[in-house]
Formats: C-alpha cells, structure tokens, sequence
C-alpha cells in the first residue's frame, strides 16, 4: 500500500525551509492560517521534540467547493506541510491530496485535487538546490 505522507528532503537548513515555503504560501496567492511551532509547544509542556513545524495554509477558492460538496472534506482541508529536522536532515512532509480526499467521499478526478497536488509539488520543488 502506497503512503498517504510524501515527503521531500530541503536543500536548505530549518528556519530557512519554513521561511522559504511560507514566502512561496503566500507568493501563490494562498492564505496562511497557522504555523505551529510543535517543538516550541512540547517544551512549554516540559518535554522535548526536534525542531517541527506544522504550516496550515490554503485558498479558500479551490478548498471551499470541495468542503461544500463534501463537506467530511473539511477534515484535511486546508492544506498541510510538516517540517522538521533530525540529524542535520530538513524534510518536508505533505499528505497527498487526491488519495486522502477520495477516501472521504470526493472523486478522484475532481480537478480541485490535481490542483492542490500539484501546488504541494511546485511548493516542495522550490526547496531542491
């Protein structure tokens, strides 16, 4: 079976990884609604987790048919990527979109989905030296 979670290692360090994707979120015309610092959350509660953020982002234009017409669709939407490190390694994660949403009711040839697969790949792509 062929994972849900793609994930692209980043020719740049952590900081500059997330710097660049958020720059390239919002250069494409998406809106970022949160970026959680999980390893900055997991010391606040006293324990300790390698450098991980969590970046939620999307446009609404291209998820909002999607979650109206299925509205279980909402439960991915908006669009994720996960960044951290781990030995000096920056990877980026992100589910891929068409097999997740089909599995919640939405066609697999919705073209909503072919789109966001393909911005997550553009986004991920930009990270390659």
């Amino acid at each position: 079976m062929e994972s849900l979670a793609k994930v692209t290692r980043s020719g740049y360090g952590f900081a500059e990884t997330v710097d660049r994707l958020r720059a390239a979120i919002e250069g494409a015309g998406n809106t970022i609604f949160a970026t959680i610092d999980q390893a900055e959350a997991a010391a606040r509660a006293g324990t300790t987790l390698r450098p991980t953020v969590l970046i939620i982002f999307g446009n609404p234009k291209g998820g909002t048919p999607l979650m109206d017409a299925w509205p279980a669709s909402g439960l991915e939407l908006p669009l994720k990527l996960l960044v951290w490190e781990e030995a000096g390694v920056v990877s980026v994660a992100r589910l891929g979109v068409t097999q997740v949403l089909a599995s919640l009711g939405v066609p697999a040839g919705d073209p909503h989905l072919a789109a966001m697969d393909t911005a997550l790949e553009k986004l991920v792509g930009l990270l390659q030296r």
